[in-house]
């Protein structure tokens, strides 16, 4: 055992340690076929329309472990429809059987087998290529594997998929050929024995599309079930793959060994142009471009007459994973694998993204920069209000201004930040990183501190320019209160993020944020508003907001405002006749913060809900 691992871990002091049978333990997959038979996919012909379309019209197939699978076909022929079908990403409006080794696939141990990896590359941009890792193997093996062995293990897979060099890169710099490698490694740490890839090679040149195809096929051939998606692949991407799969209008027209196809083809009297791509060839003929050969072969591929001839490649061990070492290393390096539970997912959640915060300027630096500015300027324009008599209804604006402008500018960053998240999660959240609730409540607690930074720095500034009264509990009882507004903004921010896009999101905000501005109670006062009108006060959470700041100036036995000598007559120097005017009561503060924490909760179990049915409605 010692001879066959020295060279590949001779860096480590502890030869013992469990990272020397991680790496092994790559090639020690699960071997698992897909079968499925008469699937139907049934959508929605329309957004508004009744109507069904039939994607898929009872295609079956049997997909084998070792085997490097193509789904093939011109655009719109439903490629992507099947092969999302048979992940389970797709379950609404699908009929017939799909199984994995005799199981079926709406079992959760089928599910927990396979992974997903979209066209679009869905990688957190701020991440470097080893950080990503890290996190994914953490979130994927849990602790019962030592900091060490996921290291090593990581190390390894960054090495077979030539990512060594940008281990240090962010993901945002990255080429198009190497964030899809990247998106290959990330699933490759818990070692999935079922791989569906939705048009690997899309975006990519041709050396990068073969690179990515060879990985593919060196997988395939370490005993995984590679299933992809691809349109058009040049000749030396196609000899790579083991077995083709050839819709038309959602109906197999040939499935078999790809060295079979142009034989096959010769039955019907179609003979390939010498030097001409086979796959393009094939294509030409899906297409019509040599008659209407289409129907005869829909017929002949429900005969399955091809299948005589079908080649099953023997699995054979991967070069990159230690093509040489003798078998007995092999037998003696399983390792069993125990998943984190979700706590420890959600506090490894929640450390990535404070350093995801850390790491966008804009979300810490820049806005921490623009607290303090906007701060500066509105304890700039009502200074000395706080205290002086003749300017009280300045005072009230500038507590209005407070909550209009924290809200606003939690409301609409949220609103489109969180769709671009959207896809990140559809993909980590199918691919069994977490669960939602564990996402979304990471993200729920993480918030938090962030929030009362902002709010603080932005009181503390314009709090003390302002002439407010200097009591701690004072200024303690306006900071707790705008920070649950900004809560409650983050909330509603969260909640249409998760129902529209962000064009949609953003005017939705908008308007929202003018609806509360309206009914708050300082534009038309609550003793001026019509009483048909006034119950819509009690949904506008500006209301209670602007209630508890007032009530946190002046009430609690606050004495009378000072009149300056220059002024005749103070007429709103009495704290007593300011609430009165206001119509607020001055000792609902703690009854404010109750509404606003109901309001919190449940908004956000809310937009839980849209989001939860967002996932399975995919």
């Amino acid at each position: 055992m010692e001879n066959c691992l020295n060279t590949k871990f001779h860096a480590f002091e502890e030869p013992t340690d469990i990272p020397q049978r991680m790496v092994v333990s790559l090639m020690n997959v699960r071997t698992i076929d897909v079968e499925f038979s008469d699937i139907t996919l049934n959508v929605p012909d329309g957004v508004f329309s009744r109507q069904k379309k039939q994607v898929l019209k009872g295609v079956s197939g049997h997909f084998n472990s070792g085997e490097l699978t193509a789904i093939m076909g011109p655009s719109g022929a439903g490629k992507s429809s099947l092969l999302r079908v048979l992940t389970g990403f797709i379950t609404k409006g699908v009929q017939g059987s799909i199984k994995y080794n005799g199981v079926d696939l709406g079992s959760k141990t089928g599910k927990k087998e396979t992974c997903y990896i979209m066209q679009e590359d869905c990688l957190a941009p701020l991440f470097t290529v080893y950080e990503i890792m890290t996190i994914s193997a953490n979130l994927k093996l849990g602790r019962s594997l030592s900091a060490k062995a996921k290291q090593l293990l990581v190390e390894d897979i960054l090495d077979m998929m030539g990512l060594t060099k940008c281990r240090d890169t962010r993901c945002n710099k990255l080429s198009g050929g190497q964030m899809k490698r990247l998106s290959i490694a990330l699933e490759l740490v818990d070692n999935p024995p079922v791989m569906f890839l939705d048009e690997p090679t899309t975006g990519l040149d041709s050396v990068a599309s073969l690179q990515c195809a060879k990985v593919l096929k060196a997988l395939a051939r370490g005993g995984r079930t590679i299933i992809c998606t691809i349109h058009q692949p040049c000749a030396s991407i196609m000899s790579l793959f083991d077995h083709v799969y050839i819709l038309r209008d959602g109906q197999c027209v040939y499935q078999g060994a790809s060295y079979n196809m142009l034989p096959y083809l010769r039955q019907f009297g179609l003979q390939c142009p010498k030097y001409h791509n086979p796959a393009d060839f094939m294509m030409e003929v899906v297409c019509g471009d040599y008659g209407t050969y289409h129907p005869q072969l829909i017929q002949a591929a429900e005969n399955n007459i091809w299948k005589k001839s079908r080649h099953i490649p023997a699995v054979e061990p991967v070069e990159e994973f230690g093509q040489n070492k003798p078998k007995e290393c092999l037998e003696k390096t399983v390792v069993a694998i125990q998943t984190p539970n979700e706590y420890q997912k959600f506090c490894i959640l929640l450390k990535s993204y404070y350093m995801q915060f850390y790491r966008d300027w804009t979300m810490s630096h820049l806005k921490v920069l623009l607290h303090i500015l906007v701060g500066g300027l509105l304890g700039a324009l009502f200074l000395d209000g706080g205290n002086n008599g003749s300017r009280t209804i300045s005072n009230l604006g500038y507590l209005f201004c407070c909550v209009v402008y924290l809200s606003y500018t939690t409301m609409l960053p949220t609103i489109i930040r969180f769709p671009l998240e959207r896809d990140i999660l559809v993909k980590e959240e199918f691919n069994n990183w977490y669960k939602l609730r564990t996402y979304f409540m990471a993200i729920t607690v993480s918030s938090i501190p962030i929030q009362l930074l902002f709010c603080m720095v932005h009181i503390s500034v314009s709090y003390f320019l302002s002439g407010q009264p200097l009591e701690w509990q004072r200024f303690t009882m306006m900071l707790f209160m705008c920070f649950m507004c900004v809560l409650t903004s983050e909330s509603y921010g969260l909640f249409f993020g998760t129902l529209f896009t962000p064009v949609t999101g953003t005017f939705c905000g908008a308007l929202c944020t003018a609806y509360m501005v309206l009914f708050c109670g300082f534009l038309i006062l609550f003793t001026h508003m019509p009483e048909y009108l006034y119950w819509l006060s009690y949904t506008c959470f500006y209301r209670y907001c602007l209630d508890g700041i007032i009530s946190s100036i002046y009430s609690y036995d606050r004495p009378k405002l000072v009149c300056p000598d220059n002024v005749i007559y103070c007429h709103l120097s009495s704290p007593e006749y300011i609430l009165k005017e206001m119509g607020v009561r001055g000792d609902d503060y703690w009854f404010d913060i109750g509404i606003l924490i109901l309001m919190i909760v449940f908004i956000r179990f809310a937009a839980y809900c849209a989001l939860k049915r967002m996932l399975s409605d995919k």
